[in-house]
């Protein structure tokens, strides 16, 4: 793969909107609703994946943290065994080999834990939709409820008017921010650092 190829799927992947096909954004939308009323209380998702579309691709690193009035309380983090092969494309970007997973657990087994970890708390998401497209995608393995999703890249456009964007990098870069990068339990922190920060100007 070249590395232009690499630098155009990172691309994709930080880009503040996404293109999904009509149906599959239809069926998913029903199920949670965008808000930007702060919460004290939420967890903050992150997904890595082994591409970029839902139900297609797979779940191959969860971050979950949740926090209880703004203060980090718990943290989910693990990798996910996809039960497909990891493209260098997406080693490249993520650092996560075939090796890192093959010992993992599969979606199957985590998905459950994960929903109850969530609970009825609200999500804090950057660019939610693509989380939460991965995220209602375990609907065959087990219930996945509606929930109320806060997107940092909607709170960052209304209160962060500084940066030439609102990429996760260039807001942890303009915050200045430690940010291990497409990992996600770093992608986790930093968004909610982001978050808090946009509610403090609120």
């Amino acid at each position: 793969m070249e590395k232009w190829e690499a630098e155009r799927l990172l691309n994709q992947k930080m880009r503040d909107t996404r293109t999904y096909p009509k149906k599959r954004t239809a069926a998913r939308a029903k199920k949670y609703n965008l808000t930007m009323e702060p919460a004290n209380d939420y967890i903050v998702l992150d997904f890595e994946t082994t591409g970029l579309r839902a139900g297609d691709d797979k779940i191959i690193q969860i971050g979950a943290v949740k926090y209880i009035g703004h203060q980090q309380q718990d943290t989910m983090y693990m990798l996910i065994n996809p039960e497909r092969p990891i493209s260098s494309t997406i080693t490249r970007i993520t650092g996560i080999r075939n090796g890192d997973v093959q010992d993992a657990p599969v979606i199957e087994e985590i998905a459950p834990q994960l929903i109850d970890f969530i609970g009825d708390l609200p999500i804090v998401a950057h660019n939610a939709p693509f989380d939460m497209g991965f995220l209602y995608a375990l609907e065959h393995i087990t219930p996945v409820p509606p929930y109320q999703v806060i997107d940092t890249v909607r709170l960052a456009r209304k209160f962060i008017t500084e940066t030439p964007n609102h990429k996760l990098t260039t807001l942890s870069a303009y915050l200045e921010l430690e940010h291990n990068a497409h990992d996600a339990l770093g992608d986790c922190l930093v968004t909610a650092s982001i978050y808090q920060f946009c509610i403090g100007r609120m």
